[in-house]
């Protein structure tokens, strides 16, 4: 639970000190998907950010980005997109309904074109931070770092932690890992090393499995991680930070960064673990009002209600 509450604390800090947008738990791997998960990452605006955030406020679906689908001719929906004509009706269907697609009916088959241009260049960098409050239970720290530095797929990475931090804590951590030393209580953080900035269009190399005498890699190319940290922004700008859901208990509150506390327990709590009918403090109730859409749009640049740029938008109830 403590690194829950940490990991909210330094998203809210972020929010506060800095123009970057925070999300938690991202896939950070492209080689072997699923086998990192960053605990937040922030994504700084690049000079094309509000162009990006007049399209919506979700995530644009990977595929519908991908896609040869252009802003000219209009393409048969059925053959749009190169994956399983399900999984191809589904992106569609997303990527109408959030605005970057638009469909016309044309006899008895849908055609789509994208309603914008993508704007490739609607971030910056991507900055990497992994928590560890307590650096006495490092957990799987070393590798989750060498994988990091090794593939070179975020501009930055930061390790974050409560602990006080020794020369014998950086002696362990790779050299180019930055370090911060942070008090979610107070919010006071302190740079105990700068990181080492990457260079995202290099070639990679990520770590997918161990042996007692050998580390199994696979080289990732420029393009592949160009894809996957798209894929990650996006994901990031329509995800977030804070819970999708908070408790449904009389004792369950909301700080005015959004972080769900219990009145009971006094402490911020995760609604996902903590919560329910098997706590002890549980009074069924319903959930405490949180407006999150509001706190985030008034603390970044994200847009919670953008005017759109599609001319017709195109329901999930259009599709045949």
């Amino acid at each position: 639970m403590r690194e829950y509450a940490f990991e909210l604390a330094l998203c809210a800090h972020l929010e506060e000190t800095t123009d970057w947008l925070p999300a938690r738990q991202l896939g950070g791997a492209v080689a072997s998907p699923g086998s990192r998960i960053v605990d937040v990452c922030g994504v700084v605006p690049g000079f094309d950010f509000d162009a990006r955030a007049r399209i919506t406020s979700e995530t644009i679906p990977a595929l519908a980005v991908e896609s040869d689908v252009g802003t000219g001719q209009a393409v048969s929906a059925r053959s749009a997109l190169d994956c399983h004509p399900d999984h191809a009706r589904d992106v569609v269907e997303t990527a109408c309904e959030v605005g970057f697609f638009e469909r016309e009916r044309r006899g008895n088959r849908d055609y789509v074109r994208r309603a914008t241009r993508y704007p490739e260049n609607w971030f910056a960098e991507l900055v990497a931070i992994e928590n560890k409050p307590d650096l006495g239970t490092p957990g799987d720290l070393d590798r989750q770092l060498r994988i990091d530095t090794a593939l070179g797929l975020f501009d930055r990475v930061i390790l974050a932690t409560e602990s006080y931090v020794t020369r014998a804590h950086l002696n362990r951590l790779p050299d180019a890992v930055g370090v911060w030393r942070f008090d979610p209580e107070s919010g006071d953080k302190e740079i105990i090393r700068e990181p080492t900035p990457f260079d995202p269009t290099d070639p990679g190399v990520e770590p997918v499995a161990e042996h007692p005498l050998r580390t199994d890699v696979e080289l990732v190319s420029p393009a592949e991680k160009a894809r996957k940290r798209r894929r990650i922004a996006e994901k990031a700008y329509g995800k977030g930070w804070r819970p999708d859901e908070y408790p449904a208990c009389a004792n369950a509150g909301v700080t005015d960064t959004g972080l769900p506390f219990c009145d009971h327990f006094d402490r911020v709590v995760d609604p996902a673990s903590d919560c329910g009918a098997d706590c002890p403090a549980h009074e069924s109730a319903d959930p405490p009002a949180a407006d999150t859409d509001r706190l985030r749009a008034e603390r970044t640049r994200w847009v919670a209600d953008p005017p759109g740029v599609a001319r017709r938008q195109s329901g999930l109830d259009r599709w045949r």
